[in-house]
């Protein structure tokens, strides 16, 4: 392996591999994450394995600049083999091209020091590639622009159904700062296979920045605005409008569906990482340890009325005796609340489940899958 990458300040170092056979530059965990992220897109057709390696042996991180320009060179490759198809009238390879292409431009938007004009190029490839993929699907997608405020707008993508009329939809959220794109990759066919309609939906828009102690509060109501467009929307059952939380972004979206119970199920952290870091302060304020990091179910997950499901990894940030302890305590104030826990024996135990993220979406979308079926007592 010729692949290479330098610390911020510090001399490039050869790539490695963890004790689970996971590719690693100890000195840029962020690239070795977003490694393992595109090598787990390929079970989605999101990427392919051979492409991966074959970009990342031509990487060199002592270069500010080679790991964005090196996915571009990728990208624009699948990019030209989707247009092409799409002239010669082959819609699924063109889709699943323009597909992976969005993924590979999207690694090369990750890294933080991504130079302005490679980053542009990054965003423009991947929502350029993004738009096409919606056009060529059958029924086509849209890209919409929801109002929020009088001057902001929030950026979506929405991916309607090809099996019902006036059916379910699922609205994902990514990180704050993070792409949607990345969401289309991740749910659109888990949404599609089951005949749910997908709306995605970047965090406030990669474009507006907030202060921290403002984000919790605005989202709240992004989020009502998010409902009350789908609700005027031909072809959605408003009464079938579930929440995804993806990442980060978790405890927000558990804020979001407390607040309004227009929600017909929400897949969330139910507050626990809200619940660890008051526990964090109080502990470090009073000067001593107390006994377990989530000992109370918080106000936020009491105050969500729709069914709820939580999903976590044992290799995650918190942990796994407090987050069981947490579910037991969530399953007995809720009257349909399940905690499930992803083990390091079966994968998709890192935090997020970026090992495996197809894994924990099986069970994300047959669950939801079930809850807006019984919703409205469908066979």
């Amino acid at each position: 392996m010729h692949g290479r990458c330098g610390a911020r300040g510090a001399s490039s170092s050869s790539v490695e591999f963890d004790d689970k056979g996971w590719p690693c530059w100890p000195d840029r965990e962020d690239l070795s994450a977003e490694f393992i992220r595109l090598l787990a897109a390929a079970q989605e057709g999101g990427a392919t394995v051979s492409e991966c390696w074959l970009t990342l042996s031509r990487i060199n991180l002592a270069s500010e600049s080679s790991w964005s320009e090196e996915w571009i060179k990728t990208a624009e490759l699948n990019e030209a083999r989707a247009e092409l198809s799409f002239q010669n009238g082959n819609l699924i390879t063109a889709r699943r091209n323009w597909l992976r292409a969005m993924t590979y431009f999207h690694a090369a938007a990750r890294p933080l020091e991504s130079l302005d004009d490679l980053l542009t190029c990054a965003v423009d490839g991947m929502r350029r590639c993004a738009t096409n993929f919606l056009k060529s699907r059958v029924p086509a997608g849209e890209v919409l622009s929801i109002p929020w405020t009088e001057d902001v707008c929030l950026q979506a993508y929405y991916l309607p159904s090809a099996f019902r009329d006036n059916g379910p939809v699922i609205v994902c959220i990514g990180e704050p700062g993070s792409y949607k794109e990345e969401l289309i990759a991740k749910y659109a066919g888990h949404a599609n296979e089951r005949g749910l309609s997908l709306l995605a939906v970047d965090l406030l828009g990669t474009q507006v920045a907030l202060p921290p102690e403002r984000l919790g509060q605005r989202f709240e109501t992004a989020m009502s605005r998010v409902l009350d467009f789908l609700s005027e929307k031909p072809g959605v059952d408003n009464t079938r409008i579930a929440i995804v939380a993806d990442a980060w972004s978790s405890s927000l979206v558990a804020r979001a569906a407390a607040s309004d119970a227009r929600f017909a199920a929400a897949v969330c952290d139910a507050g626990i990482w809200d619940s660890h870091e008051r526990s964090f302060f109080f502990r470090h304020a009073a000067g001593h340890e107390q006994t377990g990091c989530l000992e109370e179910c918080n106000s936020i997950s009491r105050s969500i009325d729709c069914p709820l499901l939580v999903t976590a990894g044992e290799g995650g940030w918190l942990l796994p005796g407090a987050l069981t302890e947490f579910g037991n305590k969530l399953g007995n104030i809720h009257h349909d609340a399940s905690l499930i826990l992803f083990r390091r024996a079966e994968t998709a135990a890192m935090q997020g489940h970026l090992d495996n993220p197809t894994l924990a979406n099986e069970v994300i979308f047959d669950w939801l899958e079930d809850r807006l079926r019984l919703r409205t007592g469908l066979s």
